[in-house]
């Protein structure tokens, strides 16, 4: 987006006494609109945009759980590992309903180009969102599934009049860990209280000017710290930044449970572990086991916090989450359905997480098959071979007879444990299937 180096939002922030802490701020509707498009921005998206702002070198480098390595896993694969060129790219730059209503904010921070959609005009290929072809040009495409010419445009929503998520006139008070309310005529003290605070006590308020490098740094800092504020505006990165810890707990959505119960399929994962040490070393999988990884990364992070019941251990982000869906009254919004399309959207489906087993008719993949993969536990993907697995033995120097094969069944629960811990884990696989409790120790021999 051009000129977005010159924005700049300036707001009003209440620190404590000792100068330690951001209590909170009095934000307008631009700037609130930015902080609430971050739920819109497909994982992918989020990975893309932290690379190329803060690098991708040792010293620079922003690693969010293992998002990031199962992003770069797919962007090194051969394209000859997927479908069609337009599958990988799909994958690496994912589409989003809300790339038009971001285009609209004082600032974007998503690096998205005007899109235009050419949907086939085949009603049974319309039917598989996948045959859809975003360009960024008046060029017309093929359809991936049936190879027809697509020209017909489809045109997104419609410009507003009144804000892009939020009204203009409203402004709002957020806390240090992105609790959001509105800041309106009621009392200051049911604000505050709603905010977290007990205690402002000769607090100081204090003029502060963010631009395109600190929303940056506010968006690395909700998916890895509890006080994003405090970091940014008081230069707290090292102290008070606290990183997410995997919690186990899935919360399944009412929707999710009759996924679970009646569209949910079981993919078949090997797991190939250390005896004597009870470890990963890595897993396989088929080509929808990859396909459904690869597409976590289409998920915007609205839609992983409805998959996930609102508790994905990324706390920043859980907050505001839960500030639209706890807000009683919609009249804050920009339009009705935000609240209920915006939060609940996904960008292939309703169901982001469904678990389709290998050839169901009712499933295009984006990874071409018959093929195994190697999964490494931070969800780095590889090509599977025998010499590629004998190859991780002799780096990690363990002899076969120390190899222990397990058999697992994914299914939906194991897939959103493996959601949530690709938010906040570098071990990913261990930490969501209890792989150390699967791998059986090798008993001491009797001399």
């Amino acid at each position: 987006m051009s000129g977005r180096n010159e924005v700049e939002f300036t707001f009003k922030v209440m620190i404590n006494k000792q100068k330690t802490k951001v209590l909170f701020a009095e934000i307008d509707s631009s700037f609130a609109d930015v902080l609430l498009s971050f739920l819109t921005l497909p994982l992918g998206t989020i990975i893309k945009v932290l690379k190329k702002h803060y690098g991708d070198g040792q010293e620079t480098r922003v690693n969010i759980g293992s998002i990031t390595t199962l992003y770069n896993g797919l962007a090194n694969l051969d394209i000859d590992h997927f479908e069609t060129e337009a599958a990988k790219e799909m994958l690496l730059d994912p589409v989003s309903a809300f790339d038009a209503e971001r285009r609209k904010l004082k600032l974007d921070i998503s690096d998205t180009n005007p899109t235009k959609y050419y949907p086939c005009q085949d009603w049974f290929c319309r039917f598989f969102r996948w045959s859809n072809v975003r360009m960024h040009s008046d060029n017309t495409g093929r359809c991936g599934r049936c190879g027809k010419t697509m020209t017909k445009e489809v045109r997104t929503r419609g410009d507003g009049d009144s804000g892009v998520f939020t009204i203009n006139t409203v402004s709002f008070l957020i806390s240090d860990d992105l609790v959001m309310v509105p800041n309106v005529a009621v009392p200051t003290v049911r604000n505050l209280r709603d905010l977290g605070i007990t205690n402002i006590d000769r607090g100081e308020l204090m003029n502060v000017a963010f631009g395109f490098n600190e929303v940056m740094d506010l968006l690395k800092g909700s998916l890895l710290s509890r006080t994003p504020l405090t970091d940014i505006i008081l230069d707290k990165r090292e102290g008070n930044s606290t990183k997410p810890h995997f919690e186990s707990e899935i919360l399944l959505s009412h929707e999710n449970e009759k996924e679970a119960n009646f569209s949910s399929k079981n993919l078949l994962l090997k797991l190939i572990g250390q005896r004597s040490t009870n470890k990963l070393m890595f897993a396989q999988g088929d080509e929808a086991f990859i396909d459904f990884l690869f597409r976590l990364l289409t998920i915007p992070l609205g839609g992983v916090e409805r998959v996930l019941g609102g508790n994905t251990c990324l706390r920043s982000i859980d907050n505001l989450y839960r500030s639209v869906t706890n807000l009683i009254d919609d009249k804050y919004l920009a339009t009705p359905d935000i609240k209920t399309v915006w939060l609940t959207y996904s960008d292939f489906g309703n169901q982001p997480v469904t678990i389709y087993a290998q050839g169901d008719r009712n499933y295009v993949n984006f990874v071409k098959g018959p093929k195994m993969c190697m999964v490494s536990d931070d969800l780095t993907v590889t090509p599977s071979s025998m010499s590629s697995s004998l190859s991780v033995l002799n780096e990690l120097n363990i002899n076969v007879s120390d190899v222990e094969m397990v058999e697992m069944q994914i299914g939906l629960h194991e897939g959103l444990s493996i959601l949530k811990a690709s938010l906040t884990s570098a071990s990913a696989l261990t930490d969501a299937l209890k792989i150390n409790h699967m791998i059986k120790k090798q008993p001491k021999q009797e001399r």
